[in-house]
């Protein structure tokens, strides 16, 4: 029998994995058994390269990686970043000199060097990779732009969420990509027209798939582009109202094994 899709895309947090961060052994099998029809399984995710590994050990192969939301396409197998498309020095400085101009408690931080490495404002509240050797603590704000960054992060201590990431929208218009996929006042900025779904799209037209032929799973806004691109999209019962509203199917929570519940059916595994 013809196989219904060619390609699966996920998100990893809160779509692939538990909440607790593990891969279930069920998903893990049918990672495993697409592989062996030929179905490639892709990582879609706002994660950099550097929070990869904690997947990868889970893993028995581990799978290519669009990551920092489509600014990276990464390839573990040689642990080979494909493509990068980071903003730019000049673009950062015109982006954070509008943002500190319309927040008043903004806080910065930057993925560089592909997403390898992380650096911070003093006002950044560190909650991961405090012991990373590549993330560091910004000296002086203008250190941030500095380098080219994959991502751009934005944070507020006081703003709701949803009215934040409105205000960093306007703000900075169709200058750069902003989008959110967390519960607190977080934005990520990458490069205009970084998505994840154009970074999807550069590792299917090198491997000889079209959106027709992928099936993609997310949860968060940010997994938006990849969901309307994608020639089936598939939402977590646990999703975002955004992603519920442009999804084709819905599947389980992810605490529920909704990805692996999807393709067992989809594929008859």
């Amino acid at each position: 029998m013809p196989l219904p899709f060619r390609l699966v895309a996920s998100d990893i947090d809160g779509t692939l994995i538990h909440a607790d961060g593990t891969l279930s052994p069920r998903t893990i099998r049918v990672i495993d058994r697409l592989h062996r029809l030929g179905v490639p399984v892709v990582l879609v995710t706002g994660r950099p390269v550097r929070w990869l590994r904690q997947l990868y050990d889970q893993m028995d192969e581990p799978v290519p990686a669009v990551c920092a939301n489509g600014a990276v396409v990464y390839d573990p197998a040689t642990d080979e970043v494909l493509v990068a498309n980071p903003l730019s020095v000049e673009l950062l400085l015109d982006v954070t000199k509008k943002l500190r101009e319309a927040v008043p408690d903004l806080a910065l931080a930057v993925e560089v060097e592909d997403g390898r490495g992380f650096w911070y404002e003093q006002a950044w509240p560190l909650r991961w990779d405090s012991q990373h050797r590549d993330v560091r603590v910004l000296a002086t704000p203008e250190e941030l732009t500095s380098a080219p960054a994959v991502k751009l992060l934005a944070r507020s201590a006081s703003s709701d969420p949803d009215d934040f990431y409105q205000l960093v929208s306007k703000t900075l218009g169709s200058l750069a990509e902003t989008t959110h996929s967390s519960t607190a006042a977080l934005v990520e900025i990458s490069a205009a027209g970084v998505t994840k779904a154009a970074g999807l799209a550069w590792l299917c037209e090198r491997d000889g798939y079209t959106a027709a032929d992928v099936v993609a799973f997310g949860d968060m806004p940010n997994d938006v582009p990849l969901l309307t691109w994608a020639g089936r999209s598939v939402a977590m019962a646990n999703a975002h109202p955004a992603v519920l509203e442009v999804a084709d199917d819905v599947t389980l929570t992810n605490d529920e094994d909704g990805v692996a519940a999807y393709l067992e059916q989809a594929f008859q595994l």
